[in-house]
């Protein structure tokens, strides 16, 4: 049996260090077994999902070196490989779960469940469907059909019982049916849920070992279940720990960094990135820290990961960049700040920036230092204003970065939009809320145009230096609770 893994990330935001996480050991443990790796690209959220992500996805793993063998751009006999293309196969299987009587539509109104779920909250129970369309009879489904009623279709979950599987880390695992929601398996635009497509493609494009995060353990008695009424046979679980901050939370962009261009964008390596996530819940045999992929490919042993969460140790990936970077000679460092400095995009991107601005090709490096390298450290005073006191500092930069949370797109003319309007809401001048945002991002009263600067350096790197300002600026617990609560009534979207 020739082994197959896949990474199956969705197109909805910047490329994750945790999908690079889990790419980077799907990778390595087809290629010991000298397998395929499959790259799935699944966008059954058609909202959210866009090319740009897909392509953003494409470009931090092959920037990585995690080539794949299959997918939406390399092709392969088991496709296609994004699941917006595989629509009549969804639909197919929902039929045979219908006829098999292992699934059935559902017609609830949204009201309905929402009381359903608040009264079940109430009582401190699961909340689940309580199965309220489960036994309507097919006469009935039918003429709710042909009278045009919105529904969705749901699985059938036994009502007593236990389910048990095993998983390689973890060994046997047992779940109670009790536990387990009739889980929607076909929404009602008429696309699947991530829960069946995730099943049907696995079975159809022969994965044989799913290496996935933690959180999807207990979606697990879902999945059998389907694997069970299709009559197919399971791959082998294998779930790893999930990437957790020094604070033992799961790593969150609330937090901390968290996309793989950011890192590419400040100057890491992808050689140490990868090694760096190597070490994520595993190590080699003679705890040696530094090791390229080919090294772990040939040492690794899938049985030695850790279930515990590994803590993602911004300071230990610097640390471990640097040893890298010190291990070149002058003639590759070179290159390397070459290719990271003054690559075509990048100068693409900077050069409209600065060229009205500059005299000599020397004043790029004033005009956009804040851009290339660290804005300065900051002080309580940078932000000293005439119009605006530290509550009001503190503010801005708070909901703002709560805005920004919230962005799926990155883009100058909506990032300017929604802080236009998060103004207005505050009752503030917008060349007044502006200004903590150019000392937060630039460090100076006056620098390029913020919204500018803003798409230059990325979501995470803007999120980070807002943070980095309320820091400074001594956002204490309660302020902060209190602020939070201001977000919840105030209306942005991301």
């Amino acid at each position: 049996m020739k082994v197959r893994t896949r990474i199956a990330p969705s197109p909805t935001g910047d490329p994750h260090v945790g999908t690079a996480y889990m790419a980077l050991f799907n990778w390595v443990f087809a290629r010991q077994h000298n397998g395929e790796f499959i790259l799935r690209i699944e966008d059954t959220d058609q909202a959210r999902s866009t090319r740009g992500s897909e392509q953003a996805i494409f470009s931090a793993l092959e920037w990585l070196g995690l080539d794949w063998d299959e997918g939406p751009d390399a092709g392969g006999a088991l496709g296609p490989y994004r699941q917006s293309e595989r629509k009549d196969l969804y639909l197919r299987c929902i039929q045979t779960l219908l006829d098999q009587g292992d699934a059935f539509h559902c017609f609830c109104s949204k009201q309905r469940l929402d009381d359903l779920r608040a009264k079940q909250q109430a009582a401190k129970q699961t909340t689940r469907y309580d199965g309220h369309c489960l036994h309507l009879s097919s006469e009935e489904v039918q003429k709710r059909l042909a009278a045009g009623e919105s529904y969705v279709v749901r699985m059938c979950v036994p009502e007593t019982g236990t389910c048990t599987f095993r998983d390689r880390l973890r060994g046997e695992i047992s779940i109670p049916y009790s536990q387990v929601d009739m889980q929607v398996l076909l929404k009602a635009d008429g696309m699947p849920t991530y829960h069946l497509a995730v099943v049907v493609d696995d079975h159809h494009m022969n994965i044989t070992h799913i290496l996935r995060g933690e959180e999807w353990l207990n979606s697990v008695p879902k999945h059998q279940l389907l694997y069970s009424y299709f009559g197919w046979s399971m791959p082998e679980l294998i779930h790893l720990p999930l990437l957790r901050n020094p604070d033992q939370s799961k790593l969150s962009k609330r937090k901390n960094p968290t996309s793989v261009t950011y890192y590419r964008d400040q100057g890491y390596l992808p050689e140490a990135l990868c090694n760096y996530l190597g070490l994520m819940g595993w190590s080699m045999p003679n705890e040696e820290e530094l090791f390229s992929l080919e090294a772990m490919t040939a040492a690794f042993d899938v049985d030695r990961i850790s279930t515990s969460g590994p803590i993602f140790d911004q300071e230990k990936l610097s640390w471990m960049n640097g040893q890298y970077l010190r291990a070149l000679d002058a003639k590759s460092y070179a290159a390397k700040v070459s290719a990271w400095m003054l690559n075509e995009e990048r100068l693409t991107a900077l050069i409209p920036l600065v060229q009205e601005r500059a005299e000599r090709l020397s004043d790029l490096v004033p005009l956009a230092d804040y851009l290339l390298g660290a804005r300065k450290p900051l002080t309580p005073a940078d932000f000293e204003h005439k119009a605006l006191d530290r509550a009001q500092v503190v503010k801005i930069l708070h909901h703002t970065l709560a805005m920004f949370d919230l962005k799926r797109e990155w883009q100058r003319d909506d990032l300017y939009a929604s802080c236009n309007a998060l103004a207005e809401q505050c009752d503030m001048k917008l060349r007044d809320f502006l200004f903590p945002l150019f000392i937060a991002i630039s460090g100076r009263e006056v620098s390029l145009p913020v919204f500018d600067s803003l798409v230059f350096l990325g979501a995470d790197l803007a999120r980070g230096r807002l943070r980095d300002a309320l820091e400074v600026m001594g956002l204490s617990g309660k302020e902060r609770k209190r602020l939070d609560k201001e977000v919840e009534r105030l209306s942005f979207s991301g």
